[in-house]
């Protein structure tokens, strides 16, 4: 069980230091942060986002206990059956002695495909629906503060219908995911971690080209830029050689004060997002900065960067997925009552995996605040940027210093100021 889980983190590591940017080393100024927030500022920011993450981890270690629980129910069941009866069922009788037994792929028990692919679907769905309500009280506390704070603008009844659409996706594809998954177990018994990392793959590059023209219209309403600001999105986008697809403003001031940018989408679907609390609250400057940071990670091809490594750890990922699932369960080797432990195995698994992909997230974030800064030529536009969508989104200013170098996405906003003056203050010696 060790030996897979260390095989996934060392090509995960590996995939990271393949795909993180070679030729790129960051400039920063030694500032202090006490020039650019008030300490009533830096308060405020920890009081709300420090709790916001205690409450976070809370709804994971709500989510394992959830998994925890079903999967020791799941075991309890399946004693009880093989007690009463051990040759109910010929794939248990096979499988549920013992690990080393488990058949190769070309002996698969007689049993019905199709029936266990229904029960599959049925478990997938219950467990979406499971982790999802669970955690919920956390969930509405969390929302709770940050209406106190001022950002959230959207009603708890509006709030409920998107958690139930949002839960109603989540089940849909946790049922397919449930059916593909126990279908896999059944034709290959030995070896289904392999289709199983394919699949995955195929997956996760199908929602990242779908998603912005099929998920998140459910959710926002999303409208070209004209006008100045579109101006300002080509002429940045031709000085940057790159191709933009599409530009677009999203309603986000009906959920949230906060402000934000995004890139998402693959080929056609490819789209630069801005939040309309960031179109409406920034100047000309601050948001030419915030664009050229996103066509940054366009110019990179950042989100192909991030299916390549989803890609590298998705084969090691599914053994070691297997090979625990089948140490928390190991008389439900094949069956549809596994589910609970794969998904618990898969939490395990992917818990060092997604450490790993921050690194990454954060030194690709790191060039797109580079390539902005090249590209707008305002490094004052972008220190006082980030001073205010700090204080906007009640963001910790100075977060703890783990936090920063290990789980973080992004690298902390003093960071990001401190690269802005080294940029400002080389462009100034040069003349």
């Amino acid at each position: 069980m060790l030996a897979p889980l260390l095989l996934a983190v060392a090509v995960a590591d590996g995939g990271a230091r393949l795909l993180t940017p070679s030729d790129h080393r960051r400039r920063t100024a030694a500032i202090d942060p006490r020039d650019y927030f008030t300490a009533a500022e830096v308060r405020r920011g920890a009081r709300y986002a420090r709790p916001q993450r205690l409450l976070g981890l809370a709804r994971t270690g709500v989510e394992l206990g959830v998994l925890v629980g079903l999967v020791r129910h799941a075991r309890a069941r399946a004693e009880a059956r093989l007690s009463a009866d051990p040759v109910a069922d010929p794939f248990e009788r096979e499988f549920g002695q013992s690990l080393d037994d488990v058949p190769p792929d070309s002996a698969q028990p007689d049993v019905s495909v199709l029936r266990a692919s229904a029960e599959g679907a049925v478990i997938g769905a219950w467990l979406a629906l499971a982790t999802t309500l669970a955690p919920l009280p956390l969930s509405a506390i969390a929302r709770r503060r940050a209406m106190k704070v001022g950002l959230v603008t959207q009603s708890w009844r509006g709030w409920g219908e998107d958690l139930m659409k949002a839960t109603a996706i989540e089940s849909v594809v946790a049922a397919v995911g449930g059916a593909g998954i126990v279908a896999l177990t059944r034709l290959y018994p030995r070896h289904w971690w392999a289709p199983a990392a394919g699949a995955s793959v195929a997956l996760g590059a199908g929602f990242a080209a779908l998603a912005p023209v099929l998920l998140d219209p459910v959710f926002n309403d999303f409208a070209p830029l004209d006008g100045e600001v579109r101006d300002d999105v080509l002429a940045l986008a031709s000085a940057a050689k790159v191709k933009v697809g599409g530009v677009f403003s999203v309603d986000a001031s009906r959920r949230t004060t906060a402000a934000n940018a995004y890139v998402s989408g693959l080929g056609p679907t490819k789209r630069v997002v801005l939040y309309d609390t960031l179109l409406d609250r920034y100047d000309r400057d601050e948001v030419r900065v915030v664009v050229a940071h996103e066509l940054g990670h366009v110019r990179h091809r950042d989100v192909p960067r991030g299916v390549a490594f989803a890609a590298l750890v998705a084969g090691p990922s599914a053994f070691a997925m297997q090979r625990l699932s089948w140490a928390l369960e190991p008389r439900q080797v094949g069956g549809p009552e596994a589910l609970p432990g794969l998904v618990l195995a898969a939490g395990l698994v992917s818990a060092p995996l997604g450490l790993i992909s921050s690194r990454l997230s954060r030194a690709i974030e790191r060039r797109a605040d580079d390539f902005s800064l090249t590209l707008s030529g305002a490094a004052d536009a972008f220190v006082s940027f980030e001073r205010k969508i700090c204080l906007q989104n009640v963001a910790d200013v100075r977060p703890p210093r783990w936090l920063g170098r290990v789980a973080a996405t992004h690298p902390p906003s003093v960071e990001r100021i401190a690269a802005a003056v080294a940029a400002g203050a080389g462009r100034a010696e040069r003349g």
